[in-house]
């Protein structure tokens, strides 16, 4: 806590200094200061990153550094809508206790083996991924079953069979959804600040193919076995009495589920008909609020983490302002000078950008990657020749490759909450990273040139 007050000082301080002392900054000096102090405050988590949204909102509206429609553009940005949907679906899904259910029963499902159960437990985040849209709502829900099943399966407290299984849980319902696109909060601020400067919006059709064949089903491969070597163990040899069966679905637990089931196959046919993934999200959180047909009262409406979406829409509005105040084109041309792009050269063009995003978000965390450098793939695209497509999508293979768990806050809130310890996710994240990098960046690069994106 100290260290984390310390660097949210030292980034006041930074932006203070280039808003009143860096004369021989050229540009909008105030506009640099305020995106140093939100990305620094994020960065550092020395507030909570609504309150840094909320002051980043007050201080460019009174200092009159952007309109309102720039500031405020992450409110009419249907990526906020698609958050807003999934946070009251996220509700559904813990009120009613289908999560719980779907959960519980792949779990037992898979729980004869301790291979089959590392790998059980990272498949039900995935699974849930594809219809609970928040990550922190994944982990929330899921985490305490992970540590209610190694107890019950007899691993002790601690024991390696416990963190892979904790560990287990919390990659599969944070690191593969990167490849499933209304799953992380950093994939719906890449929509939101795409559209509103590029008039970009990719399809849930369109992000499944391009990314879940090798983010999705190889990375999920690689990562329980990594998950498998560090932490080697076996089955106790008694095994506690599984749960009894399930009884039979609550009608709130049946409506909520053909509400899913028509989300989910509105998403994956948006190619045929055009409807953006948030006016689908938009659609389901209204059918669990309706009378009479949902599954959420008004109480229960409250318990919907508004605080989310002020924070998403603090990044858009950061994302805007890059791009507004022309700083966006600076930092691509500064980028492209470090690594200079050859058109020539499709692979190292899509290593360098890759490798471009994956630094930014080790001083930005992951959902400030798409707002920092969304403004600037234009003039990224330009000088590798690629198609702002391809540009926009690299930085999905950037951000779903944390080197450490500050940079994702569903991760530092495992931490926090005990559920799996520092040391564990130090030494497991950079070693996923490592084979991500060097195995499945190469094979998604193979996979982009037989679609055509490359």
């Amino acid at each position: 806590m100290i260290a984390r007050r310390i660097g949210g000082a030292l980034v006041v301080l930074a932006a203070a200094a280039i808003a009143f002392l860096g004369t021989g900054i050229e540009g909008d000096r105030t506009a640099l200061a305020l995106v140093v102090l939100a990305i620094g405050l994020w960065a550092t988590a020395a507030i909570p990153e609504h309150v840094t949204a909320l002051i980043f909102f007050a201080l460019t509206m009174f200092f009159a550094v952007a309109p309102a429609s720039v500031t405020f553009a992450g409110f009419h940005t249907a990526a906020t809508w698609l958050i807003f949907g999934g946070l009251v679906v996220g509700v559904a899904v813990n009120v009613t206790g289908l999560g719980a259910r779907i959960a519980n029963r792949l779990a037992a499902a898979f729980g004869r083996s301790y291979a089959g159960t590392v790998f059980a437990m990272l498949s039900v985040g995935v699974a849930l991924a594809f219809v609970m849209p928040s990550s922190m709502g994944r982990v929330m829900l899921l985490m305490p079953i992970a540590q209610a099943l190694g107890q019950r399966l007899g691993f002790a407290e601690r024991s390696k069979g416990r963190t892979a299984i904790v560990a287990a849980t919390v990659s599969g319902a944070f690191l593969i959804p990167f490849s499933i696109l209304p799953a992380n909060v950093p994939n719906v601020v890449l929509m939101g600040v795409a559209e509103d400067i590029h008039g970009y919006v990719p399809r849930y059709g369109e992000w499944l193919l391009l990314h879940f064949p090798v983010l999705g089903l190889l990375k999920a491969a690689a990562v329980g076995g990594i998950v498998l070597l560090f932490f080697p163990d076996r089955m106790p040899p008694r095994v506690a009495t599984a749960d009894e069966p399930p009884g039979k679905l609550s009608p709130a637990e049946w409506r909520l589920s053909l509400i899913l089931a028509l989300a989910l196959a509105g998403w994956v046919t948006d190619f045929a008909h055009g409807i953006s993934p948030a006016w689908i999200s938009l659609t389901a959180a209204a059918a669990c609020l309706l009378p009479g047909i949902g599954v959420l009262g008004t109480a229960d409406f409250g318990k919907v983490n508004f605080a989310s979406l002020v924070y998403v829409a603090g990044i858009l509005g950061v994302g805007t302002l890059i791009a507004e105040s022309g700083w966006g084109a600076r930092l691509g041309e500064a980028l492209i000078a470090i690594a200079p792009l050859d058109p020539a050269r499709p692979f190292g063009n899509f290593a360098a950008i890759t490798g471009m995003g994956m630094g930014v978000g080790l001083g930005v965390t992951l959902p400030g990657v798409p707002a920092v450098m969304t403004p600037f793939a234009e003039t990224l695209a330009e000088a590798a020749g690629l198609s702002l497509t391809s540009v926009l999508m690299l930085q999905v293979l950037s951000f779903s490759t944390p080197l450490l768990a500050y940079q994702a806050p569903p991760l530092a809130v495992a931490i926090q909450l005990g559920w799996v310890s520092l040391a564990d996710m130090t030494k497991l994240m950079p070693a996923v990273a490592a084979v991500t990098v060097v195995v499945l960046f190469p094979l998604d690069y193979l996979w982009w040139r037989l679609l055509g994106l490359i």
